[in-house]
């Protein structure tokens, strides 16, 4: 006797339908009772750069479905006969000279190479004295990623929660500057462990303590994932009858090894995505939710800087672009949780050493509203399976 599929795999089809907006080129969905999801996309060799990234979106959208637990999505090799040829980013391609041939996009790992970056279970166990992290991510630089980790480090502080902030950027510590801590530096308990620099109510570390301001850090990836399990493991952050409520990992921009080792050797509760509205920033945020789907770190939402700038007279420019943060919020299934204008205070605060939302102006009021909006996200936040990396040939 046939007998379909359990009701709550046909209530999560629809639901992961609804999300990815049922498309032509979504060929099929399998899903198990175990939350595992598989996207059957139609793919087309012609137009592979924008298949990979339909392929980057809709596993980033069906990851927030509720009851999904893992995803992963196949290209199918050759379009449906008579199905219309996606649109190529890229208008105006010129045709490969006589007797070349295009190299077509989208390098793959080995399944060899890519065990070598398998969790264990071991490895995503809880760190004792820390009950949730939070990544705050960009995937590239100069979009404000460590001006919004820093303050809103402080904004949970006064809140009332026990915060510390890890400062990742290994090869550009700013966390020392901002929080006005450049002079000093973590001691040592009677066990050897790091003990957090503590300023505005956060325990900081970071690489800008130990090592010195004008020199170059020539490290090799082997040695930048070290010191960051280091400062993450052989430190003093809490204790489990006081641990931190929340630490802060303000990751370095990329997806390279260092975000890798965070996203894949650390329980990370969850991550946040920084942007600015212009589009080169956007097409990075992408690379980004793609990494923590891939590493199955649920992101809770995107932060949009330097928005607009204000005028005396209360006229807005929107001298970055305007609306990008809410279109790829949008376009990956993700709630825009804040948008911060270019305001002096944010800077002047971020210069001197003393966070703009430890004040009481409005760049405070906004980083607070911030920090309220991600509380609440990681409040509602469904606890994901461990990592597992699926890569499909």
């Amino acid at each position: 006797m046939f007998r379909g599929k359990p009701r709550q795999s046909d209530k999560l089809e629809a639901d992961i339908r609804r999300a990815l907006g049922n498309p032509d080129w979504l060929q099929g969905i399998r899903v198990k009772d175990s939350g595992e999801v598989t996207l059957i996309l139609e793919g087309d060799p012609d137009a592979m750069e924008l298949s990979e990234t339909r392929k980057i979106e809709a596993e980033a959208r069906a990851l927030n479905v509720k009851g999904v637990q893992e995803v992963r999505a196949m290209l199918t090799a050759e379009r449906r006969p008579g199905a219309a040829a996606p649109t190529p980013p890229h208008q105006h391609e010129p045709a490969p000279r006589h007797g070349s041939q295009r190299v077509r996009k989208g390098a793959r790992l080995s399944d060899d190479a890519m065990s070598q970056g398998q969790p264990s279970a071991t490895q995503v166990d809880r760190i004792p004295g820390i009950s949730r992290i939070l990544v705050v991510a960009s995937a590239k630089g100069g979009v404000g990623k460590s001006t919004v980790a820093v303050n809103l480090a402080t904004s949970f502080a006064k809140l009332g929660l026990r915060t510390g902030l890890l400062d990742a950027d290994i090869y550009g510590p700013s966390a020392p500057t901002m929080l006005g801590t450049t002079d000093q530096a973590p001691e040592t308990n009677a066990d050897g462990k790091l003990i957090p620099v503590c300023a505005h109510g956060i325990h900081s570390l970071s690489i800008g303590y130990l090592s010195d301001p004008d020199a170059p850090m020539i490290w090799r990836g082997p040695i930048v994932m070290s010191a960051i399990t280091q400062m993450l493991n052989d430190a003093a952050w809490g204790t489990p009858e006081d641990p931190l409520d929340l630490l802060i990992i303000d990751t370095p921009p990329g997806t390279g090894d260092a975000q890798l080792t965070i996203a894949q050797r650390i329980p990370v509760t969850a991550a946040v995505l920084v942007t600015t509205p212009q589009e080169v920033a956007l097409a990075d945020v992408r690379r980004g939710a793609a990494m923590f789907a891939k590493t199955a770190v649920p992101v809770l939402g995107i932060v949009e800087t330097m928005s607009w700038f204000e005028d005396p007279a209360g006229n807005r420019h929107y001298l970055m672009g305007q609306g990008g943060g809410q279109k790829m919020a949008d376009t990956l299934g993700l709630p825009l949780l804040g948008q911060l204008p270019m305001l002096t205070e944010i800077r002047e605060g971020g210069d001197a050493g003393s966070p703009a939302s430890a004040s009481d102006g409005q760049a405070a009021t906004l980083f607070h509203e911030l920090a309220r909006s991600v509380a609440l996200n990681l409040d509602n936040l469904q606890t994901k399976a461990p990592p597992k990396i699926v890569f499909e040939d």
